[in-house]
């Protein structure tokens, strides 16, 4: 099935979650509800591109899986009460991810962060991860990648979609270049513009 319209079945995705989350428990509403949310806007922004083969079960079941790893942080907000820091769920979800041997899906776990992390990235900002690239590749994870920029996991504004200009401020200045340009490369409404590495504005009429 590969309909932008429909849904895959749920196979995967309660398969995989009944592993590490409790039915019911806060922790799994909340990565459910902030998944479904970013799965949708994550197809959204695909369909606006009809000329692009995108794999719409696999966006969707990565999407909704992609913060998986964060049962096994210690943030009981969240519902978590494990012993990682939070800046560890990338990392953990893609381990958790390849033992169930979905290495396509693992890999989104550990790129999705921020806009995605390059080795020098983690070692001037002194992020406590693993020196070495995680940053989007495919166009299914660019896609959840962007996607995931607009939502929070903060209970209570799960489906409220962030502005690009909300997102904008509250991402670390490393990243803004890069949410800039996605901006204009996902054709976001309202914002026609080519934005350079500097942050200057430059027309696309010029």
């Amino acid at each position: 099935m590969n309909d932008p319209e429909e849904k895959p079945g749920a196979g995967v995705i309660e398969k995989t979650i009944r592993r590490y989350y409790a039915a019911g428990s806060k922790a799994e509403v909340i990565l459910l509800v902030h998944g479904e949310a970013v799965a949708a806007k994550a197809q959204e922004v695909a369909r606006r591109f009809p000329e692009v083969e995108t794999d719409f079960d696999f966006l969707y079941e990565a999407a909704v899986l992609h913060d998986i790893g964060m049962i096994e942080t210690d943030v009981p907000s969240l519902g978590c009460f494990g012993r990682a820091p939070y800046i560890h769920h990338g990392i953990i979800g893609r381990r958790l991810l390849e033992e169930q041997e979905l290495v396509r899906h693992a890999l989104v776990c550990e790129r999705h962060f921020l806009t995605g992390v390059s080795r020098d990235d983690i070692l001037r900002e002194g992020m406590d991860l693993p020196s070495r690239d995680m940053l989007p590749e495919s166009w299914e994870e660019k896609l959840i990648c962007y996607a995931d920029c607009f939502y929070s996991k903060k209970p209570g504004r799960l489906k409220e979609e962030k502005s690009p200009e909300r997102v904008l401020k509250k991402l670390p200045d490393f990243c803004r270049p890069v949410f800039r340009q996605w901006l204009v490369e996902f054709r976001e409404p309202g914002f026609p513009e080519v934005f350079t590495a500097s942050g200057n504005v430059v027309s696309m009429d010029s």
